[in-house]
């Protein structure tokens, strides 16, 4: 057989699978035989139903036979939702042509990173981050180069640290906020100096705001209010964390660059030529239609943030920032990493194993994850205490501040 393409080895994946299905076979074989459960603090997806009148939108599309191909680009009526939304929170006038629908917003990563970069371009990317930025600007050629998000700055980066990382070969910044894994939000004053940065170097900016709708202190901001971001900046974004639609796979690229717009159409023409058009429809019902299944989400998040963060605060080596925004927290266990001599990884498998509790390391989201460990508070009430109790007892066997 001849060999695979040599960029295969450069692919990445998303940790976060794998430690999934240890504990899944961890639970199954040793655990069920006990009667026994793990809790499950890890998962990175809404714990809601998609609301009904969205599901209604889909079940109905499909009745009326809306099962055929779209244009590439998405539904025409769709996009001009989508663009009339993002000109309403980022102030910039949008318009449908603005617009790229696509099978999931992951997708809008490829497809902006593959119509960017060339062999040995550097891109410069959050770290603590989502893996998969890194994992495609490596697969495609080009060189990854992380930009530390500080603890001490609410998981904001120094704006001088990014000066010192772009260089000749910098072509593009990728920037979320609210924040996966670490729920922070970049200020206004980052986003701001960040884009005279790229306006002076003459960088793309692709912008995850996939978390946008999930902010609990303030309001969210897009890069693109500032001057001379929207013509070069692709804001992600789509339906699965807001309406917890994560399955039905659909995403969005929003930019004022008709180049850009052109590009991304062509990429979804060879990959997927275009959206379900029963997915569309229903996210033009989650667009359009009542929004309070959005904020009641919102209102148990943030009663769950509250009751882990306090949770933690209580486990003696734990430490944590209080997060601004999406579903997740940043915990800092470095006294008890010190005192166990292991790294992050090897502490979340001993939660796994020892206080049966599933927990994702930080080093799941790169380098300058070690020393921390990350929990998803989308579990119930009862679960995340439940947890926590666990994993404080088990620690009070093996640790002594």
């Amino acid at each position: 057989m001849k060999p695979f393409s040599s960029r295969i080895p450069r692919l990445g994946t998303e940790n976060a699978f794998s430690v999934i299905s240890k504990a899944n076979k961890f639970e199954k074989d040793v655990l069920a035989p006990q009667g026994k459960k793990l809790v499950r603090l890890q998962i990175g997806e809404p714990a809601f139903d998609t609301p009904a009148h969205i599901k209604q939108a889909g079940v109905d599309a499909i009745n009326a036979n809306q099962t055929h191909y779209t244009a590439a680009p998405g539904i025409y009526d769709f996009r001009k939702v989508i663009a009339e939304v993002n000109t309403r929170k980022t102030g910039v006038q949008y318009v449908a042509e603005d617009v790229v629908v696509m099978s999931a917003a992951k997708s809008v990563m490829f497809h902006m990173i593959n119509a960017l970069i060339d062999e040995g371009d550097e891109v410069i990317v959050p770290n603590p981050g989502f893996p998969i930025y890194e994992s495609v600007v490596n697969y495609l050629g080009g060189k990854a180069v992380p930009l530390p998000l500080l603890e001490e700055k609410d998981f904001n980066f120094s704006i001088d640290e990014l000066k010192k990382l772009i260089t000749p070969k910098t072509k593009m910044i990728i920037i979320n906020t609210p924040q996966n894994p670490t729920g922070g939000v970049l200020t206004h004053d980052t986003l701001e100096q960040m884009a005279k940065l790229c306006v002076e170097h003459d960088l793309w900016v692709l912008s995850d705001e996939i978390y946008d709708e999930i902010v609990y202190e303030g309001e969210h901001i897009s890069v693109t209010r500032f001057p001379g971001m929207p013509e070069r900046t692709v804001i992600l974004n789509g339906c699965s964390k807001t309406y917890a639609m994560t399955g039905w796979r659909l995403g969005w690229a929003v930019t004022k660059n008709a180049e850009m717009a052109a590009t991304l159409e062509k990429l979804v023409i060879n990959d997927v030529s275009c959206a379900p058009a029963m997915t569309q429809l229903a996210g033009m019902a989650a667009l359009t239609g009542p929004q309070d299944a959005v904020a009641m989400m919102k209102s148990e998040y943030l009663k769950r943030r509250d009751l882990l963060v306090k949770l933690n605060s209580e486990v003696p080596g734990f430490s944590c920032k209080s997060p601004k925004g999406a579903f997740y927290l940043f915990v800092n266990v470095k006294p008890i990493l010190s005192k166990l001599n292991m790294n992050s990884s090897e502490f979340a498998d001993l939660l796994m194993r020892e206080a049966h509790t599933l927990v994702l390391p930080g080093t799941a989201f790169g380098i300058h994850g070690e020393g921390y460990i990350r929990y998803s508070y989308v579990s119930s009430e009862a679960d995340i205490t439940e947890g926590m109790r666990r994993i404080k007892e088990y620690l009070a066997t093996v640790y002594t501040a």
